[in-house]
């Protein structure tokens, strides 16, 4: 007997005992009201199924006169009535990108689809054994209409190796950095040794056994200059180039992406299980990029408006086929420039899967400490 190939296209002529179902906002009335009304400070079951099965995907869009409010409305997820969320995250980060911002992109798990991004899919399958839970939180100052797709199948049972999908937000607006008062460019943004990563920004920490699967990360640069930016250097680079040049630089040199990625596994503290060399390198992007592009599995959604990096900018990186997994803890870190010299606008989103129970998440900010610099 051959061996069938096991890829999504390839899979899809198999046939399984399985039921498929869906939940919407559709008019039950039979009219065109198709959607939900929730008010300021409600929290809206989306769905509340019980039973074995896997949430596939989650449409919605919605329509509000608030401003920021993709910042200002929370999706939240439980998974067999535990009694903490897996999923609570700011709705316009949990699909993508910050910043309460909204652009058309598309990745594998994740897209937002036209008219100006505002359609939202998640791919990502949410398996649970007892009971799946989907709600909606509206802290905004006005009520929302809420159109939604929640598809999902039914089993008699879930395989006991599926772990359950987490994804949790976090902002530290500015980072912890030092001044750059007295040093040189150079000083400033390249010197300085970081060797316990304690002061990186943290986009994931948890324990349990699991795979972490990626995240999105949107920083808003909080120190532009306005000075002439220098010269650039010959190409092909050479290294006695690169230190005359840097050493050159005035502080119009704002790029805030000199920091290394480092992720910790099981309690490992230094050197970390895996060390990458820089920003833009995790997101799988070079040179201090300033231009939007999207893939399936890494992109920039939003890039930089003004020169030399001024205003705000989102990556995301999705470890589909490299995920990276872990049995007791991960810790996924970034340095904020190189050393944690700056002290800029970092909000990140983590997805991953894990067995419960899982760390309980912190209390999710206020809505002032939520809502994007301007």
């Amino acid at each position: 007997m051959s061996e069938w190939k096991n890829t999504p296209l390839g899979n899809l002529p198999r046939i399984r005992n399985v039921k498929t179902k869906r939940i919407s906002s559709w008019d039950k009335s039979g009219g065109n009201d198709d959607f939900i009304i929730v008010n300021p400070g409600e929290t809206a079951v989306l769905a509340d199924i019980v039973g074995a099965g896997a949430i596939n995907h989650f449409w919605c869009t919605m329509g509000t006169y608030q401003t920021d409010y993709l910042r200002r409305i929370v999706l939240k997820m439980r998974w067999d009535n535990e009694d903490d969320y897996s999923v609570e995250v700011p709705i316009g980060d949990f699909f993508g990108v910050g910043h309460a911002m909204t652009v058309p992109y598309s990745s594998m798990p994740l897209q937002m689809a036209p008219e100006d991004g505002k359609g939202f899919n998640s791919f990502f399958t949410m398996p649970y054994s007892d009971r799946a839970l989907v709600e909606l939180t509206n802290e905004c100052d006005v009520s929302i209409m809420f159109y939604y797709y929640v598809d999902y199948e039914i089993h008699a049972e879930i395989p006991a190796d599926l772990g359950r999908f987490h994804a949790q937000w976090h902002r530290q607006n500015p980072t912890d950095g030092v001044s750059d008062e007295g040093l040189t460019t150079h000083e400033w943004l390249h010197d300085g040794k970081n060797l316990d990563g304690k002061g990186n920004y943290v986009i994931l920490d948890a324990e349990g056994q699991g795979v972490y699967v990626g995240c999105n990360l949107n920083i808003h640069n909080l120190h532009p200059e306005d000075d002439i930016w220098p010269e650039r250097v010959p190409w092909p680079l050479r290294l006695e180039d690169l230190k005359d040049w840097n050493a050159a630089l005035p502080k119009a040199y704002s790029w805030f992406g000199e920091g290394d990625d480092m992720i910790f596994i099981d309690g490992e503290t230094w050197p970390p299980t895996m060390h990458g060399t820089g920003l833009e390198d995790y997101f799988n992007a070079a040179w201090c990029p300033t231009e939007t592009y999207d893939s399936l599995y890494h992109g920039i959604t939003v890039a930089p408006a003004g020169p030399k990096w001024a205003g705000k900018i989102s990556f995301y990186r999705f470890h589909v086929e490299d995920p990276i997994h872990f049995e007791k803890s991960i810790k996924v870190t970034i340095e904020h420039g190189h050393d944690n010299r700056r002290n800029d606008d970092y909000s990140s989103t983590a997805y991953w899967y894990q067995m419960e129970p899982h760390k309980k998440f912190p209390a999710m900010l206020p809505v002032k400490d939520r809502l994007p610099n301007k």
